[in-house]
């Protein structure tokens, strides 16, 4: 079975019924296959087969739903581009790929090698059947690249088999229903909002309501407006909400069924805080690109505050030199045109994922960082997480990201950046640390900035803050 005929769940059986709200519209399961058949006819009519690969270069619209459907209905390959890339990045990805076309709303110089389709100019016939294309589940969906937070991004293989064990599970371990209304803010170029948001509603039948980004200063009257039972975000979007004024929060909760968190490490104050404030304990899942969903957090039982919880159904994980590895219908086929590096990536058949882990007695897994930024000083290992939630605990700090600078007598030494809500002395918060962990852990030194780089999900671009001055 593909993806398009899992759909059909939705697209033919709830046809007549409101499956999407965009921009102060609605469309029916109906409409979108309509929809997306004229689209994926479009395609075929410029001369897209099975196999080949379609770059998309939009922010979150309805035209980038239909664009989706249409390629996995022909068994074309979808290469989302991140909205906030910009030459270099866009230039890598799409002659890496090798798409016959990329479509965007803007004209850009760096596509000059490959077609661009205007999303303006693409007329799709006022009428169309479902294309009579077959395949398999094994044909490759999605062609998603890798953030490149410590390197040139790849290209990871995902399948329709990928995205339908996990939309399957999602739904049956979340409880994810038709009588769900679903409010997704985050953009369909990333596996969370795309793998996760979109799969989970069309297999679902759940009404969702599509937000173009997520706007702080609007979210109280989308949330209030919509009445969501469900939501999916990632730790900064948490950090905002608790911004919602009481008495809102408090309406918010009451009419909301889960909170979902991920993308990022969700800290054990803002879990707290926010458990407090919505009377809702966020349940925080662990992912990757290559992956998609790994691990999650009960939805009936403990959501422990700092852990990602328990493998999900048909998941086998194991942990080997503190790593975590995984094997499972989720995980992806390879990396596109990468060979020696899809190589690299498995021991016999098993995934390295390169995230440390430890797990508990009782079976939750709680993620320690990446295996590369992982600090060696003196031989003693210390992994910047552990830093970060306690610096993140004092009232004064708002963020925190610690990395490893070398240091000519112990290799390497941990030096903190800090985003603080008001000033606070770097001893005072040396003493702190020093009465609470060991003393390699200490920060030698603690950097106030204006901001932590991150990704467009939320993840600290650790490379790309500023160089520790001693």
């Amino acid at each position: 079975m593909n993806l398009a005929q899992l759909f059909d769940l939705s697209l033919v059986g709830r046809r007549d019924e409101v499956g999407l709200e965009f921009a102060g519209r609605e469309y029916t399961f109906g409409a979108i296959e309509s929809r997306s058949n004229r689209m994926a006819a479009l395609f075929r009519a410029r001369g897209l087969e099975t196999g080949d690969r379609v770059a998309v270069y939009l922010a979150n619209c309805v035209e980038l739903i239909d664009i989706y459907l249409a390629c996995v209905k022909l068994g074309v390959i979808f290469v989302p581009i991140n909205i906030l890339y910009r030459e270099k990045e866009i230039a890598h990805i799409l002659g890496d790929a090798g798409p016959k076309a990329v479509i965007a709303a803007q004209e850009m110089d760096q596509w000059k090698h490959v077609p661009l389709w205007r999303l303006q100019e693409l007329e799709t016939p006022p009428a169309a059947g479902r294309p009579p294309v077959f395949f398999g589940g094994d044909a490759p969906a999605a062609l998603v690249y890798t953030s490149g937070t410590t390197g040139v991004s790849k290209g990871a293989i995902l399948t329709h088999h990928n995205f339908a064990a996990n939309a399957v599970n999602l739904n049956a371990c979340w409880q994810i229903s038709s009588a769900d209304r679903f409010l997704l803010a985050l953009p369909l170029f990333h596996v969370h909002a795309l793998g996760n948001g979109l799969h989970c509603w069309l297999t679902s039948g759940c009404r969702m309501r599509l937000l173009e980004r997520f706007e702080h200063r609007k979210a109280p009257a989308e949330f209030l407006d919509f009445r969501p039972t469900l939501f999916f975000g990632v730790p900064t979007i948490y950090v905002r909400l608790l911004d919602f004024p009481a008495e809102i929060a408090r309406q918010i909760g009451g009419f909301m069924r889960l909170f979902v968190s991920g993308s990022a490490p969700l800290s054990p104050q803002v879990f707290e805080e926010f458990r407090t404030r919505f009377g809702h304990t966020i349940l925080e899942r662990y992912g990757m690109t290559e992956t998609l969903m790994n691990m999650s957090n009960p939805y009936a039982g403990e959501r422990r505050a700092g852990t990602v919880g328990w493998p999900l159904p048909g998941v086998s994980a194991r942990i080997v030199d503190g790593e975590i590895q995984l094997r499972g219908a989720n995980v992806f086929a390879g990396y596109w045109r990468r060979d020696d590096a899809t190589r690299a990536a498995f021991d016999g058949g098993w995934f390295k994922t390169g995230d440390m882990a430890e797990r508990s007695p009782d079976g939750y897994y709680t993620l320690l960082g990446r295996r590369s930024d992982l600090i060696i000083s003196g031989g003693f290992n210390i992994y910047p997480r552990e830093i970060e939630d306690f610096l993140t605990e004092q009232d004064e700090i708002a963020e925190a990201a610690v990395v490893g600078v070398p240091d000519r007598l112990r290799g390497e030494i941990p030096v903190a950046y800090i985003v603080v809500r008001r000033p606070v002395d770097g001893a005072e918060l040396e003493a702190r640390c020093r009465a609470r962990m060991a003393s390699f852990k200490v920060p030698r030194d603690f950097v106030t900035v204006e901001k932590l780089p991150r990704t467009a999900l939320g993840k600290v671009q650790r490379r790309l803050l500023p160089p520790w001055r001693p």
